[in-house]
């Protein structure tokens, strides 16, 4: 925390005069932000800078991603991106390696960055389980009816 973070801290607890305040905690938002030039670029880092609680905007055009750390609420700063006129969402994507199944055909998205696939939603909350089964382990089963024998 600076210097400026410290004495923003201090000056809410004085302030509070002893009443309960509740404080937006620290975080970091990402979103994905269509950007074509130099111009939208520097036309969402103003607008996501000038809010209040807003310390850093990074922006990654050639990912279409914008970073934006503080005391924020990530609504509020999806609807100051899209108040720009620029389409924008909350970053969709996972990284690759965190995929629990690698060959779910909903995860891939041709337009995710290199190493990114698209966050899919756990369908096992919902109720319905999906089970990779390998199918070499049920040729000789004696469940399968279909199933080879050796003799």
């Amino acid at each position: 925390m600076g210097v400026s973070g410290t004495l923003e801290f201090l000056s809410d607890l004085v302030g509070s005069g002893g009443h309960k305040h509740k404080r937006k905690q620290l975080q970091t938002v990402e979103l994905k932000v269509r950007m074509d030039c130099d111009g939208c670029e520097l036309k969402v880092k103003n607008a996501l800078s000038s809010m209040s609680g807003v310390k850093k905007v990074e922006i990654n055009r050639k990912q279409q991603r914008v970073t934006v750390s503080g005391y924020v609420d990530s609504n509020k700063v999806l609807k100051k991106a899209k108040s720009t006129g620029k389409r924008a969402e909350i970053w969709p994507y996972v990284p690759y390696s965190l995929v629990a199944q690698p060959f779910a055909t909903q995860a891939y998205d041709k337009r995710a960055p290199p190493g990114y696939v698209r966050k899919v939603e756990n369908t096992a909350a919902i109720g319905t389980v999906t089970r990779y089964e390998d199918p070499y382990t049920s040729i000789f089963s004696d469940d399968n009816p279909n199933a080879c024998s050796i003799m």
